[in-house]
């Protein structure tokens, strides 16, 4: 599968974006979809993950501020984030991972695919 993540830009504190992640081939509905950051000088993390079926997982930081969808009919899953914060500047990054399990994965080496960053400048 190939991913294309769009989206990103400059926004002020307290504002919001939406990115995208728009996936290639028939079988996007099996996948597990995850967004992942990376700030400078950091490790990469992982943000949110959703399984095929609609079910979520969050990171600490963003919970209650960051929601991760899905348009299986679209091949695009979704980032929508509100009430950004400097902290949340980073390049953003789509991964799938192919494969049934019983739970969503926050560890990056589990994501066999991954999409282009894009770039999300939060400033204060």
């Amino acid at each position: 599968v190939q991913l294309q993540a769009s989206g990103g830009g400059l926004v002020q504190a307290g504002g919001s974006l939406r990115l995208s992640c728009a996936a290639s081939g028939r079988t996007f509905s099996s996948y597990y979809m995850g967004w992942f950051r990376q700030a400078p000088g950091k490790e990469r993390e992982f943000v949110a993950g959703i399984s095929g079926g609609g079910s979520t997982y969050y990171t600490d930081s963003v919970k209650g501020r960051f929601t991760i969808s899905r348009d299986n009919a679209k091949n695009t899953v979704y980032l929508q984030m509100n009430s950004l914060k400097p902290e949340d500047t980073a390049l953003y990054y789509c991964a799938a991972r192919s494969g049934t399990y019983y739970y969503i994965s926050r560890r990056s080496n589990d994501y066999g695919y991954w999409g282009q960053g894009t770039l999300v400048t939060v400033s204060s």
